[in-house]
């Protein structure tokens, strides 16, 4: 039920647009595709995306959130771009419910093909309709009037009307049909240029933007008391000693199994917890098991298999490489913990969440409270940057369950560094093997893969089971089985041409709660498929350059790979130093991606001196953007292959940034990003496209630095002295 407070979404009336105007909007810029994205088809009305005020701005409507990524300023660069505004006129408002559509999760590196292509598009036919309906007013045919920050004109300029005048208090309505014409590349003021970021200020000054700085009057303060395990149930709790010692308590919430505090202020909310949590008493549970040895563990977990690639004859006989590789277990590691308000006030309950799928999680919340989708509201708001899926949908459902405690008061919900790291759901750790046959011209013929791991998504999803506070209500939900299960095996499948290739996957169900973190299963299978690459290129007595390129036939991928040879320097090989190299193209349809790293290892210390990586991401509608959004993805790459996993035993004791140490900002290094454009192509995402290859290209690099191959991550310095 995704009706809206402005009706627009499912409501509004019909009309096509397909006129045609003069140059700079000509025929051949006319969409190429045969069909709109998918988000225009479940929501073709111009109204839907974007309203005309009455200023002569233009407020555009996303169903994304946005995670830091610059998602919102390229929305909003398209926007300007088709309606030949400033882009000080166009306001980007992101997801919320009955507000902006429905795009379910911002995930998958989609958002721009998605959704700023839908907004592109929905622009385009806003432009169209304004000069239709100027033309009767200025008693100009629609092909002979121009547009330009927010007015319509013509040619001489001796007739000139507002935006707001053309529309005369109505609103642009209409069904967004092809062919559509869209203004002619070569004419871009804003689209595919670097354009300021208004919110970079206030993140920099520490200034209130996202949703841990929203303060409400009145505003009450809440924390969850935890169980010491995922299985333990409250046995008993002492309200009344809690009270004796916090006065500003103002209530204790027992739900079964969840109990909670909620204080005037965040810091007696904390005593609460504290004090409450010693004085709380929970069942006995079975021990977290696979902590000591988890490869060894895991592989021996009951699977549910299938094939993902059969092409040709299978391997065999004696292959000529054979190796395994595993990943552990990693957490998003947020630098601002989770954190959610809400209010429950005349029947109505508002939320305001960092949540990557305000309406999958509205879905959630009503199977949870048992209310109406018509009477929850969640807004989106900015926090701290995570790609994938933490904690920020529990505590949101957390802070939901606690307002309906006391009606008509904001409560504010964070939770602790503790909590992050022991609570939300992490990456899946897997194990990967492989195998290949060399023919005797030193190419693979052969080529067979396999993959153990866990489910890579249990986000809400509309089921209140993957809501972490459903586990301990009185009436609880059943805990989440297996979820997408494709995450898993996500780049499992070569991008290279071998002529008989044979790729499995084993599914299994771990100890520890997974779901998405950033690029899925791409980053192990990456990680593995792209050092194995190097151990046959090393068996073959062949240039790891070359290698590749003669197993590539996509122009495109061989593109990104020669731009990477023509752009890293030949460094020295041993005695500590080397260079490493990776190719992958994103889930095989997305951003290709190649990538280098230089290494200088001593005692087993590994530096990471520099790093460069080749985008080919199609249409770039903001460089600075793709270039941020790489840069960070190498740099997060290189903590979770040289340091990241999550450690445990009868319990998780990754719990801070000691047990869970991060890349320190001293070793963070020295990154260089080369964009290959192509503004007649599709864009294609690329937020998620270079964290397999950076961590292949850095165990590569160690290789040749130390002549040591390690296949398990991270690549610590124990592993590299033994």
């Amino acid at each position: 039920m995704d009706q809206s407070r402005r009706d627009f979404l499912k409501t509004a009336g019909c009309l096509t647009i397909g006129f045609s105007f003069g140059a700079p909007y000509v025929t051949d810029a006319i969409l190429p595709l045969q069909e709109l994205p998918g988000s225009l088809k479940r929501y073709p009305n111009i109204d839907a995306w974007l309203n005309v005020l009455a200023d002569g701005s233009v407020r555009v409507f996303t169903g994304k959130i946005e995670l830091g990524q610059g998602l919102g300023i390229a929305i909003a660069q398209v926007a300007a771009e088709e309606l030949d505004l400033d882009i000080d006129k166009v306001i980007v408002s992101i997801a919320e419910t009955g507000v902006t559509p429905n795009e379910s999760y911002t995930a998958g590196s989609a958002s721009i093909e998605t959704s700023a292509m839908s907004v592109r598009y929905a622009a385009a036919a806003a432009r169209q309709q304004l000069l239709q309906l100027a033309a009767p007013l200025l008693d100009i045919p629609a092909e002979e009037l121009e547009m330009s920050n927010g007015t319509v004109y013509t040619k001489n300029r001796n007739q000139v009307l507002t935006f707001a005048e053309v529309l005369g208090g109505k609103k642009l309505s209409g069904d967004i049909r092809l062919p559509l014409p869209l203004k002619a590349k070569e004419d871009y003021r804003i689209s595919g240029k670097p354009v300021h970021r208004k919110d970079l200020a206030a993140m920099l000054s520490g200034g209130p933007l996202f949703v841990h700085d929203l303060r409400f009057p009145g505003m009450l303060h809440a924390r969850v008391v935890r169980p010491p395990a995922y299985d333990a149930k409250l046995e008993s709790f002492n309200e009344q000693y809690v009270r004796s010692k916090v006065p500003g308590l103002q209530k204790v919430v027992v739900n079964g199994s969840f109990l909670a505090v909620i204080a005037t202020g965040e810091y007696p909310a904390m005593q609460a917890q504290k004090i409450l949590s010693e004085n709380t008493k929970w069942s006995q549970v079975k021990s977290l098991e696979g902590g000591k040895d988890l490869a060894a563990y895991l592989k021996q977990l009951p699977v549910q298999s299938q094939n993902v690639e059969q092409k040709g004859t299978q391997l065999t006989g004696t292959a000529t490489v054979r190796a395994s590789y595993f990943k552990p277990y990693i957490m998003h590691g947020a630098i601002g913990p989770s954190c959610a308000v809400a209010l429950y006030e005349k029947d109505q309950l508002h939320i305001w969440t960092h949540s990557q799928g305000v309406y999958p999680l509205r879905e959630s919340l009503k199977e949870l409270l048992q209310l109406p989708v018509d009477r929850i509201h969640i807004k989106g708001v900015p926090g701290a940057g995570c790609f994938g899926h933490n904690g920020a949908d529990d505590v949101a459902a957390e802070a939901a369950l606690l307002a309906m405690q006391i009606p008509g008061k904001h409560i504010r919900l964070q939770w602790s560094r503790q909590e992050e790291h022991g609570w939300e759901p992490y990456g899946s750790a897997m194990l990967m093997e492989a195998a290949a046959l060399l023919d005797n011209n030193g190419r693979i013929s052969h080529w067979q893969y396999a993959l153990w791991s866990d489910t890579h998504s249990t986000r809400p999803g509309g089921k209140a089971s993957n809501l972490l506070p459903a586990w301990y209500i009185e009436k609880p939900f059943p805990r989440p089985g297996d979820g997408y299960s494709g995450g898993a095996y996500r780049n499992s499948e070569p991008y290279y041409n071998f002529p008989n290739v044979n790729v499995k996957s084993h599914s299994f169900k771990g100890p520890l709660r997974v779901s998405a973190l950033r690029s899925l299963g791409a980053f192990g299978n990456i990680f593995a498929i792209e050092s194995f690459m190097e151990e046959i290129a090393v068996a073959a007595k062949k240039d790891p350059y070359e290698f590749r390129l003669m197993h590539l036939e996509d122009k495109r991928a061989i593109a990104v790979v020669e731009k990477l040879k023509a752009i890293v320097p030949s460094g020295p090989q041993g005695n500590g130093s080397g260079i490493g190299i990776a190719f992958a193209r994103y889930k095989n349809t997305a951003a290709y991606a190649a990538v280098a790293a230089q290494v200088q290892v001593k005692d087993g210390m590994v530096k990471i001196e520099q790093m460069w990586a080749v985008i080919d991401a199609g249409e770039i509608i903001n460089p600075d953007g793709i270039k941020n959004q790489t840069e960070g993805g190498l740099v997060q790459a290189a903590s979770w292959t040289l340091r990241e996993q999550v450690k445990f035993d009868e319990k998780i004791r990754s719990k801070d940034w000691i047990s869970y140490p991060v890349l320190p900002f001293g070793q963070v290094p020295v990154v260089e990003v080369a964009l290959i454009d192509h503004p007649n192509e599709e864009p294609l995402g690329a937020g998620e496209a270079v964290q397999g290859p950076a961590g292949a290209a850095i165990a590569n690099a160690v290789y040749y630095a130390t002549g040591v191959r390690v296949r398990d991550l991270p690549i610590l310095p124990e592993k590299l002295l033994r």
